[in-house]
């Protein structure tokens, strides 16, 4: 006589069914969501940052800073936006490190459970976190003069884009932490990777005015590409080739890492 494997046998077996891995999936971000809530610290100072970012470039350097056409807090803001996540999703590759350090990665992979619910879990849960702080900067970006010139339809669908983006980078880092094994090491190797791609972005200054060399890198990477994405759908202009460039380089990245964090973690002790 055949016996047919149970749910919870072919989770362990790492082939769980797709309702399986969603269901495992949903219970860690509800797991890392409620330890964010636990240290609000955490999300406290995730939010200080921006916030100091904000104003040292709207008061302090603004008055110096001219970009044709344009208020300098309207092109500002965007790049703000996507600065605060690509910084928060950080914390993605942190966390993780964090947690292969303290054992619970090694208990996660003895349960019966989908083998990529942990690292999407984590992944939502910032993501969550990631969206709140991004509210809060648009609040602040109106406190500050900014305004959208577009609809109200463009502006979600640029916050949109910054989800997508936040949530890419987010299993770029979730790779990383994996990788390092430790907080510590993941906080240190983030940075190094993250500054050229923001300050030698299009986030707070026209690439035309960087050195040749170095207008060719900014015009051609993932952050200048979703800044100019959403500062076309909040200012206006041509928006369907900055869109597209943002989504390709989005989804690149997400089709890049997200299958190597998942090996990475399989292999992880």
């Amino acid at each position: 006589m055949t016996t047919t494997p149970t749910s919870v046998e072919r989770v362990s077996a790492g082939h769980g069914g797709l309702r399986e891995a969603v269901a495992d999936g949903i219970t860690v971000t509800w797991r890392n969501v409620t330890a964010m809530k636990r240290v609000p610290e955490v999300l406290v100072f995730s939010t200080i940052q921006p916030v100091l970012f904000v104003l040292m470039f709207r008061y302090v350097f603004g008055g110096a800073i001219h970009v044709p056409g344009v208020r300098y807090v309207d092109y500002l803001m965007p790049g703000i936006f996507v600065q605060t996540i690509a910084f928060g999703a950080v914390q993605t590759g942190v966390g993780l490190a964090e947690d292969l350090g303290k054992g619970l990665i090694e208990r996660f992979r003895s349960l019966p459970m989908s083998r990529s619910a942990v690292l999407a879990g984590r992944t939502a849960a910032d993501l969550v976190r990631n969206l709140f702080v991004v509210t809060l900067m648009v609040a602040m970006g109106f406190l500050v003069g900014f305004r959208v010139h577009t609809n109200v339809f463009a502006f979600l669908a640029g916050f949109l884009m910054l989800m997508l983006f936040s949530f890419a980078l987010s299993w770029a880092f979730a790779l990383l932490g994996l990788t390092v094994g430790s907080a510590e090491a993941a906080q240190a190797a983030a940075f190094p990777a993250l500054a050229p791609l923001v300050f030698a972005s299009s986030a707070f200054v026209p690439p035309q005015s960087m050195p040749g060399w170095l207008r060719v890198f900014a015009d051609h990477q993932p952050v200048t590409a979703t800044v100019n994405a959403v500062r076309a759908l909040v200012l206006g202009g041509p928006m369907a080739r900055p869109v597209i460039t943002a989504l390709a380089w989005s989804l690149g990245l997400l089709a890049l890492f997200a299958p190597l964090a998942v090996s990475r973690y399989r292999r992880a002790a």
